[in-house]
């Protein structure tokens, strides 16, 4: 496929995902402690996804969940398309779990078939559950007959290089239901360190007829592009790369698929930081706050030659309103002018506070 292929029209590119439309063809992924309410929104306001994510939902605990106050399925008006992911290990939850997702409006379920965090495969999830067909089986097979939503699944390439054996999963996830199919490119035991194997992909998209979307060490519109070469995919799935960059979708959108429905303006670095604290704030209980903030730092910090400084500040702080503090030092010492232009221009609006 070459870079001219892929600018592709809308018309040409969108995805229909059983009634679903998709466009642009980029994913946000599920991932724990970050894929939540300020993250997605703080992605919306540059544009450029398709379809969004909530992190993995325990299925078991789903159904008691309370919308309004779970920091899990805390949801604006604006967060649309809205993909739920599930993680589960049995069968037996998946009625009471999708019932509780129809009732939150999803917009699509994901199962979740490539975790590789230890907690998660010790509980029989992940990709711990995908090393298991039969009982696969059984729960995409259940999930497919208890709703008519888009039903999609995610996994790895597996435990070892097997392309025969993972055509013949991923052929069976097909039969049973699923409408859509996203691979991570890596094995299970590989890190995020391990550059990703796209091209292991494009043997499963050349035998499935549902759509293929790569993962993987999508971290700029270059990645994309090759990414898109290698693989031969439908579209690309974008994580940890979203909260280090949440403009990345924007980027992809307009130079891969030509996408101009939002141009980027001048970025202020210090002002997506305030907007994703002051979401944080407006949503999410005290308690819930300081955690997700402290996960976003981790990544949003790589924006910064010495970001490690605002890293470790941040990581290091008690409550909220310190590492606001801590951050507002940095930002006043590292980027002065857009720190000085955002501060001007919110008034008493703006939220952070002179560290002690």
């Amino acid at each position: 496929m070459t870079d001219k292929q892929t600018q592709l029209s809308r018309d040409e590119k969108s995805l229909n995902i059983r009634g679903l439309n998709v466009w642009p063809p980029l994913f946000l992924a599920p991932m724990a402690g970050l894929t939540h309410s300020a993250l997605r929104t703080t992605i919306l306001s540059f544009g450029g996804v398709g379809l969004l994510s909530t992190e993995m939902l325990a299925a078991r605990c789903l159904p008691e969940e309370n919308a309004n106050v779970s920091p899990y399925l805390i949801r604006t008006e604006q967060e649309y398309p809205l993909s739920y992911q599930l993680l589960l290990s049995q069968p037996d939850v998946l009625k009471p779990a999708v019932a509780a997702l129809e009732s939150l409006s999803a917009n699509a379920i994901d199962i979740n078939l490539g975790c590789p965090a230890p907690r998660v495969r010790k509980a029989g999830g992940g990709s711990q559950l995908a090393a298991n067909g039969q009982l696969v089986r059984t729960i995409i097979r259940e999930a497919r007959k208890e709703t008519s939503l888009p039903l999609t699944a995610k996994i790895r390439l597996g435990r070892q290089l097997d392309a025969d054996g993972l055509l013949d999963f991923c052929l069976m996830l097909e039969g049973e239901g699923v409408d859509m199919l996203t691979i991570h490119a890596r094995l299970e035991s590989e890190s995020f360190c391990r550059k990703p194997r796209w091209g292991a992909i494009a043997n499963i998209k050349n035998n499935l007829s549902i759509p293929v979307i790569a993962n993987g060490g999508i971290d700029c519109v270059d990645a994309a592009k090759r990414c898109l070469r290698e693989s031969g995919a439908d579209g690309l799935m974008i994580g940890r790369s979203a909260a280090a960059k949440p403009w990345i979708f924007s980027e992809i959108a307009r130079d891969v698929y030509g996408d101009e429905s939002k141009s980027l303006l001048m970025l202020s670095l210090p002002r997506v930081y305030h907007d994703f604290c002051q979401a944080l704030q407006e949503r999410f209980r005290v308690e819930r706050r300081l955690g997700r903030l402290k996960e976003f730092t981790h990544y949003f910090a790589t924006n910064y030659a010495f970001g490690h400084h605002l890293a470790s500040r941040v990581q290091s702080s008690g409550t909220v309103e310190e590492a606001l503090g801590r951050a507002a030092e940095f930002f006043g010492r590292t980027d002065a002018e857009a720190f000085t232009s955002l501060q001007d221009e919110l008034g008493e609006n703006f939220i952070f506070l002179p560290a002690d």
